[in-house]
């Protein structure tokens, strides 16, 4: 299953990978939680329980994933591509075609947790 959320903020795949980082992670969510940094990578807190996190900087932005999350639950924040080349996109994904609608409320919680926390960050960041 496909999400998104499409962020009505003007930035750069820079700004995006020197900013949106595990470091940072607490500052933007409300969710999440950074319990071990492994290097680029760490243990985090969500509101499903504790997970494995991989960050890694890609092609306009950042990816983030639960490798440990049975849903295989990632995401990427970028800008400069479309849907809205001049936005700021969060599309996260799941290895699933149907989920019960309590966990689909469930992701879009969690997105619209980032979408308000990236909002606020980048207010607070410029």
């Amino acid at each position: 299953m496909e999400f998104f959320k499409i962020i009505d903020i003007q930035t750069t795949p820079d700004w995006i990978q020197e900013n949106i980082t595990i470091e940072n992670l607490e500052k933007i969510t409300e969710t999440n939680f950074v319990m071990e940094q492994k290097g680029d990578d760490a243990l985090i807190g969500t509101l499903w329980g504790e997970f494995d996190l991989s960050y890694d900087k890609i092609n306009g932005g950042v990816r983030f994933a639960l490798t440990s999350c049975p849903n295989a639950l990632a995401w990427t924040i970028t800008t400069s591509f479309p849907p809205e080349r001049d936005k700021l996109i969060i599309h996260a994904t799941i290895n699933r075609t149907r989920k019960p609608q309590e966990f689909i409320d469930e992701v879009n919680d969690f997105l619209d947790d980032w979408e308000k926390g990236l909002s606020n960050f980048f207010k607070n960041s410029i």
